[in-house]
């Protein structure tokens, strides 16, 4: 997983409510168990004008020539409501998604977000509104910065957002960790209890 600690990109406002599971990557798009092949569904009842043609909707906000390489989202409340599927995520990370900023977030979907390298950030929507009024007239030329090590949103005029994440998903981000690769940090503990484990419970062992 790659690693997260400071990221600039180009932000691109989404400002719903509510965006479920369904809506980011709809179902008739999850095609594949693997997490590659899924960013051409992202949004896709949103993104095209026929899903199935893939014709472009101009007026989409991703679809628009000044929000090319749009690697930030902001949104609204609750976004990743809905289902668990982590097909999500998956689309929005390889569509180049980095970070989600948004009031709330549904609490699976973060939880994904976090395993997959997307930090979700937590701010009110009245800073989330500010921020998409900053980035709307030149959104390539008006990025944002987000420094997971001090936890602060910059934009171009060198305003600063605070925000928090637990301090277990921070270390999980900020070190590239995915759930297998923090499992294998506790390898040492791992096998001390397996060594002790044999000793009592032979039997259990087929080797």
């Amino acid at each position: 997983m790659e690693k997260f600690k400071t990221h600039t990109g180009v932000a691109a406002a989404l400002l719903r409510s509510n965006v479920d599971t369904d809506a980011i990557i709809p179902s008739r798009e999850m095609k594949t168990v693997s997490k590659t092949g899924l960013s051409a569904g992202l949004f896709a009842g949103w993104r095209y004008l026929d899903a199935a043609a893939r014709t472009p909707n101009p007026e989409f906000i991703l679809n628009r020539p000044e929000q090319r390489g749009s690697t930030i989202l902001l949104s609204g409340l609750n976004f990743g409501c809905g289902s668990s599927r982590e097909h999500a995520v998956w689309a929005l990370q390889e569509y180049g998604i980095r970070a989600i900023v948004a009031p709330s977030f549904g609490a699976i979907f973060a939880g994904n977000c976090v395993r997959n390298g997307i930090l979700p950030v937590v701010l009110p929507e009245a800073q989330i509104t500010e921020l998409a009024e900053s980035v709307a007239a030149a959104p390539q030329r008006r990025q944002l910065t987000i420094d997971l090590e001090e936890c602060q949103l910059t934009d171009a005029s060198g305003s600063c957002y605070a925000f928090s994440l637990p301090q277990s998903q921070r270390e999980m981000l900020l070190k590239g960790l995915d759930p297998i690769a923090l499992t294998l940090k506790a390898c040492a503990l791992i096998d001390a209890f397996q060594a002790r484990d044999r000793i009592a419970r032979p039997w259990i062992y087929l080797d």
